[in-house]
């Protein structure tokens, strides 16, 4: 039975990796958009009725006709996601970057609609790839889209600043030549624009200092569109950049929502680190903070700082069950239960026995759409059939299945039954970053073709595997899975009996963070840290042949 809805929102009300929040109401609906990177199904999507609970809905760009993340790099994919609604149809911006480094982001923007919430959403149309976090701002029967440019040139800083480019939404393509948009000189790099008009005014909120621990919400306003815009004297709507021993840090890339009562609301980026200014091992995560407006017309925070706890609307209105009418449109179904208004972000445990048709809407796949090639929930029932699939390494055709990690301590298990025939075949649980950083428990066999249970790990792309430490299985095919995080540490365990026993040794579980996946080469970025960890069912056939493994029962259960 629903309880009643609190009076507090508690932050993150996205935990795990859900950063770029846009969010959006329609009606009395509200959705929040986050970035998805390497991971389909493409851009996730929340839904609430009163801002404190927060339902999944999966994941908007869920085939190959509307993503293809094929040679994906790490922390490539989805950007920044865009929301809007305009004409009756949902609108959504999207990017697919295909590279970062070397000082070039190849980053090629789309837009995609659909009638409701759950589609179905329409071929992606191409916009243009001068550069990312684009977004569209409906102004009456006008629309513009937003976005930073970028700049390859060596020393010229990689920003050439913001442009906007008018936006035929009927023939859903870009008319005419960017305009710049007139900025204050001392503005710098800034991205994530998000634009709004309000009493008059047009606001452009912006994504300042990076996405590590300077990072800020600003506003500027201009009584035109493309300015020239001047920036609130009293400087950051948020950020914790001076403050470091906040729990929420890195507080950034903002987007406005009223509510219908005249309430607004500021949908952030934040990270919890593990201790002061340390590793994120959840990545980047949504918060939300009330807003209000001063008599000279700009939006404040209260206290300009991130919270843990900040007051809801109200009168709230309840968060009715997906499946209401929203707008006049039936919002997604997920294969959750319906009365529970909740994500997971209660701390509460998730258990999936695989008895759906279908992957729920809090599993994500690698690389690659959950098609029948490699993957089933059907071939044996209540149980999730996973093909073995290639390397770590490679950039196409893994197997693995993950959820996001959303607590600093937490457990995750899962049953398997496996039958390796070589050292080439391996099947287990993963706690993942990505292909350069990860640990691996798994079932594999040794030289004489004899089934154990070994550790692997890779730290910055260096492997590892526990040979020595492997546990000899024998006859035993079925078997339960384990891991551990707590804080830094990460433990696996298996169980073959309802015992539980250690394997391997202690293991660091900063190696998952955002600040270690992100590596420079020669001043030039080598890889980037945006995704937040992941724990989840991983399965390997190096021979290329597609050994199965069979799995039942995954749980994650937080902690804090």
């Amino acid at each position: 039975m629903r309880q009643p809805a609190t009076q507090i929102i508690r932050n993150p009300v996205l935990p795990g990796s859900h950063p770029d929040p846009s969010v959006l109401r329609v009606g009395d609906d509200f959705y929040l958009a986050t970035s998805t990177f390497e991971w389909h199904p493409g851009v996730r999507l929340h839904h609430s009725r009163d801002l404190v609970n927060w339902r999944p809905l999966g994941g908007v760009l869920d085939t190959p006709r509307l993503l293809d993340l094929t040679g994906c790099p790490d922390s490539g994919g989805v950007w920044a996601p865009n929301l809007t609604y305009a004409d009756g149809l949902f609108h959504l911006v999207y990017s697919n970057v295909s590279t970062y480094t070397g000082g070039f982001t190849d980053c090629p923007n789309l837009v995609t609609t659909a009638p409701r919430i759950d589609g179905p959403w329409s071929d992606p149309v191409p916009l243009h790839a001068r550069g990312f976090d684009a977004s569209l701002f409906h102004d009456g029967p006008d629309s513009w889209l937003l976005n930073l440019v970028h700049d390859w040139r060596p020393d010229h800083g990689g920003s050439a600043g913001l442009e906007a480019t008018r936006y035929d939404r009927s023939a859903r393509r870009l008319v005419g030549d960017p305009v710049r948009i007139v900025l204050p000189p001392q503005a710098g790099w800034i991205e994530g624009p998000n634009l709004l008009r309000h009493a008059g005014w047009y606001y452009l909120l912006t994504a300042d200092g990076g996405t590590g621990y300077d990072h800020q919400v600003t506003v500027a306003r201009s009584r035109t569109l493309t300015g020239p815009f001047e920036r609130d004297p009293h400087g950051a709507l948020i950020t914790a950049r001076h403050h470091p021993d906040l729990a929420l840090q890195k507080a950034g890339h903002g987007s406005l929502v009223e509510t219908g009562e005249g309430q607004w609301y500021l949908a952030y980026l934040v990270a919890r680190p593990e201790g002061r200014r340390g590793p994120c091992v959840l990545g980047r995560e949504t918060a939300l903070a009330p807003v209000t407006w001063t008599d000279d017309g700009w939006p404040r925070v209260p206290t300009g700082l991130p919270a843990l706890e900040v007051p809801a609307p109200g009168p709230a209105v309840g968060d009715k069950a997906v499946g209401d009418k929203a707008a006049g449109n039936e919002t997604m179904r997920t294969g959750t239960d319906e009365a529970d208004g909740s994500d997971g972000s209660d701390e509460v445990d998730e258990t999936d026995g695989f008895d759906r048709p279908l992957l729920g809407p809090e599993w994500s796949t690698l690389r690659r759409p959950a098609t029948p090639d490699w993957i089933s929930l059907t071939a044996r029932p209540s149980h999730l059939r996973l093909h073995g699939g290639r390397s770590p390494r490679s950039l196409t055709g893994p197997s693995l299945v993950g959820r996001r990690v959303t607590s600093a301590e937490g457990a995750f298990e899962a049953t398997m039954e496996y039958a390796p025939r070589s050292f080439q075949h391996l099947a287990g649980i993963t706690a993942y970053y990505n292909t350069r950083n990860w640990y691996f428990l798994h079932v594999t066999a040794d030289d004489e073709g004899r089934a154990v249970l070994r550790v692997a790990g890779c730290d910055r792309g260096v492997l590892s595997v526990d040979e020595t430490g492997g546990t000899p299985l024998g006859g035993t095919r079925r078997l339960r899975l384990g891991l551990d995080l707590r804080g830094p540490v990460l433990r696996f365990r298996y169980a073959t009996d309802g015992v539980w026993c250690p394997v391997g040794p202690s293991l660091d579980a900063t190696v998952l963070s955002d600040e270690h996946a992100e590596e420079f080469e020669n001043g030039q970025i080598r890889s980037l840290g945006f995704t937040g960890a992941f724990v989840g069912l991983w399965a390997w056939d190096l021979t290329g042949g597609g050994l199965s493994a069979d799995f039942d029962e995954a749980t994650w259960h937080p902690l804090r």
